[in-house]
Order: C-alpha cells, then structure tokens, then sequence
C-alpha cells in the first residue's frame, strides 16, 4: 500500500514588526542613556548641558556664554542630543514612531548604514534647529529628528506593492528590501502625498518628541523634525544598498491598488 505524498510544509512567515537588532539597540542605547535621570540634579543637568544641542553655544558675538563641553560639543552635540530624552514618555512618543518604519529601515540598510543614518539626520535636525533659534539658550534633545527621517526614508518603499505598507506584503525582510520608489515618483505617489500632508500637519499643529528645554519650561522644535524629515526623505538613495528595477518600483503601489479591485 502506498503511502500519500508529503504536502509541503509553509515557510512560516516571520511578524511583520519583529525589532531587527540594529533597532534593538539603538533602542536600548536610549534607555540606558536616559539612567542619567538618576543622578543628582545639578550633575543631570550638566549632562544636557554637554551632550544637549544649544543653539547659542555657537554664538561668536561678545555675548557668547561659555558652555560646559568646550569646542568639542561644537561638533559631538549635532547628534548627541537625539540620545537624550526629558522623561519616559518622550521616549515611548519616539520609539512608537520609530517601531514600524525603524524596523524596515533597520532591515533593509543594516546597522552600519542605519546608525550612519540616524546621526546624519539628528545632525540634519540640529541645523534646522540652529538656523531657525540662532541664538537660543534652551538645550535641545530627543530622537525624533532621526525618527523623522527614518519615517521620510521609509516611505520611498512602504507603499510599494510586497511592502510593510502595502495591502499585499510578504514577509518582514521581504518587506523591507523591495525596490523604492525614486524621489520624483514619490511625490507623484497619493499615498504618499497622503502621509506627507498628514505628517506635516501634525508636526505644525501639534509636535511630536523633540523638546527645547528652557526656564520657560519645554518646547517642541518642531523645525528639527523637519529638517530630519527632509534629509531622510532626500538622502535616502545614498544609504539604499537595493537595487532598483526600472519598471518594479515605478508601477508596483498602482498594481497594489488594482489587485484590490
């Protein structure tokens, strides 16, 4: 008697959000960072004095104020910053964000280029920060300059068909390694302009996640979203190591939309 043949076994499909482990790091790097919060006041504050990004501490006018760090927080707080956070919800408020697209990004440049990235668009935050508060006092930190270029970056692939936006997407790395969009066709891409214009809004309207910090008490600096927004979603292309196809990326998110009739 024969035996009936073997189906074949599916391939389990890993969790779309599953943290890849350059996420997984930065992610721990923040929490570890903020145990700074334990220590004692002066010294706490000391530390965002350091490592926080001061607008005036580039101030060469006769007013200049002298700021702990010296010469060298010239050049570490550009991105620094954006590993510091005021409290725990400032960095629930980021690492939410973060999550879905961190974890696409995160897969689909690796940790060399992700962290590369992370610091050039904190960087990227900082200048707008600076141009827009040239001589303010108040320390800026928080990740949500990055973050916001992580979301501006991840939105060149999301809404391609396969991808973790998409309505018909395969896997986690499958997911994250389909071919983008180039920079022109994403903004002839509605879902695209979609999540631009909610976006935007948002940041104006509201704020999310950086926070100037001043006698005042804090502040968003909603300008160094912004200005991460705009380097992740320019720069993108010099990080992606995917190739792309020429016809895939162009016509996949109008293919997504008609398979769903």
């Amino acid at each position: 008697m024969e035996s009936p043949p073997e189906l074949p076994q599916a391939t389990p499909r890993e969790p779309i959000l599953t943290l890849p482990g350059a996420l997984t790091a930065y992610v721990l790097l923040l929490a570890v960072i903020h145990l700074r919060v334990l220590l004692p006041p002066d010294l706490e504050y000391w530390t965002i004095e350091v490592f926080g990004f001061i607008p005036k501490r580039y101030d060469s006018t006769l007013l200049a104020i002298a700021f702990p760090g010296g010469a060298g927080a010239k050049v570490w707080t550009f991105v620094s910053y954006s590993l510091l956070h005021a409290n725990l919800s400032h960095i629930a408020f980021n690492v939410l964000w973060l999550l879905p697209f961190g974890s696409a990004l995160a897969r689909r440049f690796g940790a060399v280029r992700f962290f590369v990235f992370m610091a050039v668009t904190a960087a990227a935050g900082a200048l707008a920060h600076l141009v827009t508060h040239e001589h303010a006092i108040a320390p800026m930190i928080g990740a949500s300059a990055s973050v916001s270029g992580a979301m501006a970056a991840a939105i060149r692939f999301a809404f391609v068909q396969g991808s973790f936006l998409s309505f018909s997407r395969g896997d986690a790395d499958a997911a994250a390694r389909v071919p983008a969009l180039s920079l022109m066709r994403s903004f002839r891409n509605p879902r695209v302009l979609g999540f631009l214009a909610v976006w935007f809004g948002v940041n104006i309207i509201f704020g999310i996640g950086s926070i100037a910090i001043g006698a005042d008490g804090a502040s968003v600096a909603w300008q160094a979203h912004i200005g991460g927004f705009f380097a992740g979603l320019v720069l993108f292309s010099l990080f992606d190591p995917v190739p792309r196809s020429a016809g895939h990326a162009a016509d996949a998110s109008s293919r997504d939309a008609s398979d769903r009739g």
